[in-house]
């Protein structure tokens, strides 16, 4: 197999050959970067081209309806007159922009932890931070997605959950008033992401395979799972 020599050759082989790729990134420094740059445009990019296509009038009374519910006409009214256009679109983006890295660096001190007395595991937590952007990169098939299903879009009445049209909510029309509206944010990229955090485990561990899908699993797991119980009772 060619040598991996720079971060974009890594971030293709991620896709096809990933055992290679972290074995390269243990004795590999600021290639992080990269994937950190890429995976944060394509995240963004569907954001702000949504702002730019939607009816916001209609957009701004969807989102009354989905908060507020059965209000009176002028509570919903003044709800829909606080928003504008451009202050929504960048609250949003930077709510994307710092929950990705704040959700990214607390998985990362999860993985730091579970490592922390494995003898063959010298990566600290920054290590495990940069990781994670590579094992994210998944995510861009959402980001395509997303700009897929706006580019096709027949009207300017676009629904948010279209942002995400790999997650269940999107792919089985939920809707807001829907009890599994918020547990079908679970994506399906997400998947290839805790197999690419299995091998990377695999890879800067001593940990069996077993193991490094236990870890790599155990927070969708558990987070998902508390929601469907909550949902179901």
């Amino acid at each position: 197999m060619q040598e991996i020599s720079n971060p974009f050759q890594a971030i293709s082989e991620t896709f096809f050959r990933p055992n290679g790729v972290f074995r390269k990134l243990a004795t590999t420094d600021n290639w992080s970067w990269v994937p950190f740059f890429i995976l944060m445009s394509m995240s963004l990019v569907p954001v702000y081209l949504y702002f730019q296509t939607i009816d916001f009038d209609w957009y701004s009374n969807f989102i009354a309806d989905m908060q507020l519910g059965d209000v009176s006409p002028a509570e919903k009214e003044a709800f829909t007159e606080r928003m504008t256009q451009g202050f929504v679109m960048w609250s949003t983006i930077v709510s994307v922009f710092l929950g990705v890295i704040i959700l990214n660096a607390i998985y990362a001190g999860y993985l730091t932890f579970m490592a922390r007395n494995d003898e063959k595991s010298v990566q600290g937590f920054t290590d495990w931070y940069g990781m994670t952007w590579w094992t994210a990169l998944p995510s861009l098939l959402t980001s395509f997605a997303a700009l897929l299903v706006l580019v096709m879009a027949s009207n300017h009445e676009i629904d948010p959950a279209s942002l995400s049209p790999l997650t269940f909510t999107w792919i089985f029309g939920l809707t807001p008033d829907s009890a599994f509206y918020n547990i079908g944010q679970f994506r399906l990229d997400m998947l290839w992401s805790i197999y690419l955090t299995a091998v990377a485990i695999g890879q800067w561990t001593s940990f069996s395979n077993k193991k490094a899908w236990m870890v790599a699993a155990a927070p969708v797991t558990i987070i998902y799972g508390i929601w469907l119980v909550f949902v179901l009772l």
